[in-house]
């Protein structure tokens, strides 16, 4: 089932007795629980018909007990087990042995059960897990690939009557990464601060999500990628004097990404932009960008920038190093090396 038909039936009240939502992305599983709360019971009705656990604090038979009551001057009751992945699924795997499977059988069609399953998924050959989707929903939230972060951006502020230009979308994905509750928030906070203007762009990204217009990641890996020797050092100035906001490993862990994509590159037989994008895992704004890259580091010389990469990660970490070379430094004479 997907997460379109499963709002759509929350909103048209078509609910199923248990919703078992998994998965390592937490975005969806807060958004169908929070549809739910918000949906199923009036306030009034909330005050004996919604009930809040926790699976640090529960155990299952607690769980089915409150599931098996009946609701007070309500069509339903409404039961959310939160933190439900500190909760053992399938024990024994028999109705006898597990009573959440007893219940599966003949749940109670005035509860509304929903289990919340974070950063981690159910073991699906589970009979649970087939008597779920029998009768109820069983929804796993996976993680997106970093390329198709931009696409889900723009999509996402599109429901809310905005429209996000590519370039900002590019830099959305490559900033705040696949954790889909950080862009949805840092995305509310510039939609906040549009005034009456629809259409997102860069600066708009830059100046509420608290990127430096000149000095971020975004632009630092644009540089080395052009082997622009001037703006690379100015960005690396940047880093070492902003060492909090810009940590040595982070800035290593992205350059290694970056230089291993390129390295991927070298091996594609179809150097089409749409397979480029689709092998290297990016959004096709930055094709363009790769292919210059690899133009300006051929295959010996980004290998050799790999290793330089390992080699600085471990001296960041104290590993061949005396220990008294200041992180800012060992990134300038790191970058040195890449750039010449």
């Amino acid at each position: 089932m997907t997460i379109e038909n499963i709002l759509a039936d929350i909103k048209k009240r078509a609910f199923k007795p248990v919703y078992f939502l998994h998965g390592e992305e937490s975005y969806y599983i807060d958004f169908i629980a929070d549809l739910l709360e918000n949906v199923v019971l009036s306030e009034a009705e909330k005050g004996f018909n919604q009930t809040i656990l926790y699976g640090k604090e529960v155990d299952m038979l607690t769980i089915i007990s409150t599931a098996k009551r009946y609701p007070m001057m309500s069509d339903f009751q409404l039961v959310i087990v939160k933190e439900a992945q500190n909760i053992k699924f399938g024990k024994g795997d028999t109705k006898d042995a597990d009573p959440f499977a007893s219940y599966l059988e003949n749940p109670l069609r005035s509860t509304v059960l929903v289990f919340c399953h974070k950063y981690g998924s159910l073991d699906k050959r589970l009979k649970i897990a087939k008597a779920i989707e029998k009768i109820g929903v069983l929804f796993e939230s996976k993680k997106l690939y970093e390329n198709q972060v931009s696409e889900w951006a723009m999509n996402f502020v599109g429901t809310k009557g905005f429209k996000l230009d590519t370039k900002a979308g590019a830099m959305v994905a490559e900033y705040l990464g696949n954790d889909l509750s950080k862009v949805a928030n840092e995305l509310e906070k510039v939609m906040i601060n549009m005034g009456d203007r629809k259409t997102i762009t860069m600066d708009d990204i830059q100046k509420n999500v608290g990127i430096s217009k000149e000095y971020n990641t975004f632009e630092f890996n644009t540089a080395i990628a052009k082997r622009d020797v001037l703006k690379a050092n100015k960005i690396v100035d940047y880093f070492a004097a902003n060492k909090k906001e810009n940590p040595l490993v982070v800035t290593i862990g992205q350059l290694n990404t970056y230089f291993s994509k390129i390295f991927t590159y070298y091996y594609l037989a179809d150097k089409s932009k749409s397979n480029i994008a689709s092998a290297l895992k990016i959004n096709p704004y930055f094709v363009q960008e790769y292919e210059q890259a690899a133009k300006n580091y051929n295959f010996d010389k980004t290998c050799q920038v790999i290793s330089l990469l390992r080699e600085y990660d471990l001296k960041s970490k104290g590993v061949d190093s005396t220990g008294n070379t200041d992180e800012g430094e060992l990134l300038k004479e790191l970058v040195w090396k890449i750039l010449h």
